[in-house]
C-alpha cells in the first residue's frame, strides 16, 4: 500500500464520499484529511491491504459518519435553513472534479439532511458506489440483512422529494439563460413564465449575510423579490454570472470588485423552474475564491 503514490489518484473518490455524506467542502476535506492519517497509520503498523479503493471507500466513509454525528447539533442551531456548499465547474481542485450528477444536486443534498449518519452512509454506498449490501455491512459494521433493511428505509425516506430534472443539459442551460436575461431586463412577466407556479426559493445566510429565514413560495412572490434584490444590487454595480453548482445551471452574483456575493441553483422540472436554493453565507464560498462581505456592501445606502 503505497500512499503517498496514490494519495492523488484517490482524493477524488474519496472527496465524493465525504462531500455526499456531508454537504460541505470543508468538512469533507477534513474527513479526507483525516481518513489519509488514519490509512498512514495503520500502513506504519503493518497492515495489509488488498484493495486500496476499498480501503479508502471504508475508511472516509467512517470517518464522515463520526463527522456528521457530531455536526448535526451545529446544524440544528444554524440561523436560517441550511444548504449544502456549492461546488462549481470552475472548481480548480482536482479533488472536486468528481462526477456532478444528480446526487450531489442542492436538492438531493437536502434531502439527505433527513437520513441518519448512517442511513445516509448505507443509500449513499448503495446508491452511488454502487456497493452490495455485504460490501456494505463491512463498512458500517452491520449485517448485510440489516443494511438492506435500512437502505430501503432511507429509500423510501427520500423517494417523495427526489427531484427529476429535465434529462436535456442544453433545455435546463438554455432556460436558466433565459431566466438571467428575464432578470436583467426586470421582466417579471418574464419571470412568472419561467416559474412553476409552487416555486420555493430558500436562501443561506447563517447570520452571516442577509437572507429570508424562511422558503419563499409561489411564482409572483418570488418573482418580484427577486426584481427587487436586482434592483437593490444595481446600484451597487452588482453583476448576474451564468454558471453550474453541483451538476446543474447556477446563477453567481458578484459585487463590482468581481467579488463572489452569492450562488444560486436553479432546479427545472419540465420546463419550469421549480426551485432555486441561493447560499449567501460567506463562510461556505470561500473555497470558490474572493468573497465580498453583503453586510458591508448593503451598508453603503
Amino acid at each position: 500500500m503505497d500512499l503517498a503514490t496514490a494519495h492523488d489518484g484517490l482524493r477524488p473518490l474519496m472527496f465524493s464520499i465525504a462531500y455526499r455524506m456531508l454537504g460541505s467542502v470543508a468538512e469533507a476535506e477534513d474527513v479526507v484529511q483525516e481518513a489519509f492519517l488514519r490509512m498512514h497509520r495503520a500502513q506504519q503498523s503493518g497492515e495489509d491491504v488488498d484493495n486500496l479503493d476499498a480501503y479508502a471507500t471504508t475508511v472516509t466513509t467512517r470517518v464522515a459518519i463520526d463527522t456528521l454525528r457530531s455536526a448535526r447539533h451545529r446544524r440544528e442551531q444554524y440561523v436560517g435553513p441550511w444548504l449544502p456548499e456549492p461546488i462549481l465547474v470552475t472548481d480548480e481542485d482536482p479533488a472536486h472534479r468528481f462526477e456532478l450528477d444528480e446526487t450531489v444536486s442542492t436538492a438531493f443534498l437536502v434531502l439527505l439532511e433527513s437520513l441518519t449518519p448512517v442511513e445516509r452512509a448505507v443509500f449513499v454506498l448503495r446508491e452511488v458506489i454502487g456497493y452490495d449490501y455485504e460490501e456494505i455491512a463491512a463498512v458500517v459494521d452491520k449485517s448485510a440483512t440489516n443494511c438492506r433493511q435500512i437502505f430501503t428505509r432511507a429509500r423510501r425516506r427520500v423517494a417523495d422529494g427526489t427531484p427529476r430534472f429535465d434529462p436535456s443539459p442544453e433545455r435546463r442551460e438554455e432556460l436558466a439563460a433565459r431566466f438571467v436575461a428575464a432578470l436583467s431586463a426586470s421582466d417579471v412577466a418574464g419571470l412568472e413564465r419561467l416559474l412553476a407556479d409552487d416555486v420555493v426559493f430558500v436562501a443561506d445566510g447563517g447570520g452571516r449575510a442577509p437572507a429570508i429565514q424562511k422558503p419563499m413560495l409561489g411564482a409572483v412572490a418570488v418573482a418580484r423579490f427577486l426584481l427587487g434584490l436586482m434592483r437593490q444590487g444595481e446600484r451597487f454595480g452588482v453583476r448576474l454570472e451564468l454558471s453550474y453548482a453541483n451538476g446543474q445551471p447556477a446563477m453567481l452574483t458578484r459585487g463590482a470588485d468581481g467579488a463572489l456575493l452569492g450562488v444560486v441553483a436553479l432546479d427545472v422540472e419540465d420546463g419550469r423552474i421549480v426551485r432555486l436554493h441561493n447560499v449567501l453565507n460567506p463562510d461556505k464560498l470561500g473555497h470558490l475564491g474572493q468573497v465580498g462581505d453583503l453586510f458591508a456592501l448593503l451598508g453603503q445606502r
